[in-house]
């Protein structure tokens, strides 16, 4: 098993940035797939974007792509998603999830393991 604790959300303006952060604890980290979601009240959890477990392949939503990175550490057991130019659109509870796969997975129900989210607000 492994344990996932987002950090970093908050309020920022349109036009502004911030950097999630996504800790796991447990099992070789090294070994999970990771992806980032998110999800509005009365929607569905929305796919953001994966890492493989090498860090060498990203992949994003095309409404986030040139604007949001994805990257990883994996000696420190650490996944972040650094989230640039800003819209209010992007205003959601961000999550991090963990698959052991050789693939970065896209839908929320090949995740395995799931951090409790935290909240970012963009105001226009």
């Amino acid at each position: 098993q492994v344990q996932l604790v987002e950090s970093g959300g908050g309020s920022v303006q349109a036009g502004g940035s911030l950097r999630l952060s996504c800790a796991a604890s447990g099992r070789t980290f090294s070994i999970y797939t990771m992806g980032w979601f998110r999800q509005v009240p009365g929607k569905e959890r929305e796919f953001v974007g994966g890492i493989s477990r090498s860090g060498y392949s990203t992949q994003y939503e095309d409404f986030v792509k040139g604007r949001f990175t994805i990257s990883r550490d994996n000696a420190k057991n650490t996944v972040s998603l650094q989230m640039n130019s800003l819209t209010p659109e992007d205003t959601a509870v961000y999550y991090c999830a963990a698959k052991f796969s050789e693939i970065i997975k896209l839908r929320n129900i090949d995740y395995d393991y799931w951090g409790q989210g935290t909240q970012v607000t963009v105001s226009s």
